[in-house]
């Protein structure tokens, strides 16, 4: 799959933001999942949710549903993920995302990953392996230096575009606004209240 190269990046492009809920780590349930449709980073244009299973691994179908049944569906260049495992273990395929979708992907983080510590932690699930998989898949993380540096991986997208996005979407805090956002609507409908900063 080639990337999309962007000719021009908008000021107010259209992005998706994606994080989860808090929840209960090792119990079997759902997970709340919120996805903020902003334009650039200042303009909150809608908000998705679904919900995926604690330690599952559905997550990136559930995705995919979300996105591609929502009406903001054409309008969204690009998803930007809080990681790649949501409702603990329940990893991402970013590449079949963007494949699904025709929208490049981009995951935040704001620290490397301990990728030894996470393979060995996927063990204990029977198909490790198909997890262990999509985090490979994830490929190279990559530092950007928005208002604190943050690393990112990426399908779909050349990295110079990602990083524009990643910076010009980078408003209020040191990572960008779509997953902040959700971070705090998810956080406020699971708890009653959002407490701290995403």
């Amino acid at each position: 799959m080639n990337n999309q190269k962007f000719r021009k990046i908008k000021p107010e492009i259209r992005i998706l933001g994606i994080d989860d809920a808090p929840f209960t780590p090792h119990k079997e349930g759902e997970v709340l999942i919120v996805g903020t449709v902003f334009r650039g980073g200042f303009w909150l244009d809608g908000v998705l949710t679904t919900h995926i299973q604690v330690d599952g691994s559905d997550s990136t179908n559930k995705i995919v549903t979300m996105v591609s049944e929502s009406r903001q569906w054409g309008q969204i260049r690009v998803i930007i993920l809080d990681g790649i495992t949501f409702g603990g273990f329940n990893v991402v395929d970013i590449r079949e995302i963007y494949k699904k979708t025709d929208i490049p992907v981009i995951v935040i983080m704001r620290k490397i990953p301990k990728f030894e510590k996470i393979k060995k932690a996927l063990q204990k699930f029977p198909d490790w392996e198909d997890r262990w998989d999509n985090i490979k898949k994830a490929g190279k993380v990559y530092e950007v230096r928005a208002k604190e540096p943050i690393f990112v991986q990426i399908s779909g997208i050349d990295l110079d575009d990602a990083i524009e996005i990643v910076k010009l979407s980078t408003t209020r805090s040191a990572i960008p606004e779509p997953i902040r956002a959700a971070h705090i609507i998810a956080a406020g409908v699971e708890t009653g209240e959002s407490k701290g900063n995403a």
